[in-house]
């Protein structure tokens, strides 16, 4: 076996359970990636991410380049040791970032220069920069520089943002730093034109990667339009490599996208979410901040196994929220990591059963009931 290897194990239509080997463990998909972007998972340590059922987190070089700098991280035993998560890491590129948070931006041929957000520091990041960065943080995938295309974008600024892309790809493969276990992952844009999308798939798997992502949805489009860009977009995947729908989403959006082929997510939701008082569960979204908890002795959802739901009461969750205590975003992440967890294990036992769309209905059944008899 490789150092670097993805093997399907089960499929039902075009759904698919499998494992990505690496040098740091194995990664189960449908795999959900908890968002670690400063080499944290906000409001949980590395242990309890692992704990949920996590086989991989996710940095990001944007974040990291800035503070505390890759080069440092370098030095200080690259980004596993640092964070303590000694499984596998996937870095995203820093590009939508760079399009979303950074000042005075600058794109030509080269790359993008721009201001910090953090200091009004002008930084430089080129395909050989980005590649050079994640190197340096050691990650086990990297992810090639692109340019995120807005949404909405019209067809002839669409085209020539992904043919710009393809060309940093092709860059980004010449300059990455192989080493073992180490994969490069290409990324398909083309926004909702059926065409371009082709071509970009068609582009990258020229380079060739181990891996292959979709990049340039849950920018706005809404969930109709994107699972129409999957459905257009996943027959020019390659079948026997991992792909990785980048920044989805909500639970039924992952459900409708492993349904269409997707093996690999992240999102900052579950984690964002944890810290603004809501939570996911089998029963659709929860706002502790509601006051219908107030005298709520039930748990959050009474068949999770998380500590939030074992330990404590929806008043007390009610309370820490109203309160601003730190606890509160400990306690509804690890329950919010938890059922993303268990739902994509969910996703992938149905898969090697065959049920999937049995499975499926009755997870969007639970979500469209809401909140409202206990559980």
């Amino acid at each position: 076996m490789s150092d670097f290897s993805f093997t399907v194990s089960a499929s039902d239509g075009a759904a698919r359970a499998g494992v990505i080997s690496t040098v740091r463990g194995e990664i189960r998909t449908p795999a959900f990636m908890p968002v670690g972007t400063a080499g944290t998972v906000k409001a949980m340590l590395p242990e309890s991410v692992r704990e949920t059922g996590a086989d991989i987190v996710l940095g990001n070089t944007y974040h990291l380049m800035l503070r505390p700098g890759a080069e440092r991280v370098a030095r200080l035993g690259g980004l596993h040791k640092m964070m303590n998560w000694p499984r596998p890491i996937l870095t995203d590129s820093g590009g939508f970032q760079v399009m979303s948070l950074a000042q005075l931006r600058k794109l030509d041929e080269n790359g993008v220069s721009f201001q910090s957000h953090v200091d009004g520091a002008t930084y430089q990041l080129t395909p050989e920069r980005s590649m050079e960065i994640q190197a340096l943080l050691g990650s086990d995938i990297h992810m090639v520089l692109d340019e995120c295309t807005p949404f909405p974008a019209g067809e002839a600024d669409a085209e020539s943002s992904m043919a710009l892309s393809m060309r940093w790809a092709k860059r980004s493969k010449a300059a990455f730093r192989a080493a073992p276990g180490r994969a490069l992952f290409g990324i398909v844009q083309g926004s909702v034109y059926p065409h371009l999308r082709e071509r970009s798939a068609a582009a990258l798997k020229e380079i060739g990667f181990p891996g292959y992502a979709i990049g340039g949805l849950a920018v706005g489009e809404g969930q109709a339009r994107m699972f129409e860009v999957l459905d257009f977009t996943m027959p020019h995947m390659p079948a026997d490599r991992p792909r990785y729908l980048m920044g989805v989403g909500k639970p039924d959006d992952i459900i409708g996208a492993v349904m269409r082929g997707v093996d690999m997510f992240d999102c900052v939701l579950p984690t964002r979410s944890g810290r603004n008082g809501q939570a996911f569960t089998r029963r659709g979204t929860v706002n502790l901040r509601n006051a219908r908890h107030t005298d709520d002795p039930r748990p959050l959802d009474a068949s999770c196994r998380c500590p939030a739901c074992r330990q404590y009461s929806r008043a007390y969750l009610h309370h820490l929220v109203k309160s601003d205590e730190i606890l509160a975003s400990m306690l509804i992440t690890w329950h919010n990591l938890t059922h993303y967890q268990d739902l994509t294990a969910g996703l992938r036992e149905a898969i090697g059963g065959g049920r999937l769309h049995a499975h499926a209905a009755d997870l969007m059944r639970g979500y469209a009931e809401g909140d409202i008899e206990p559980i």
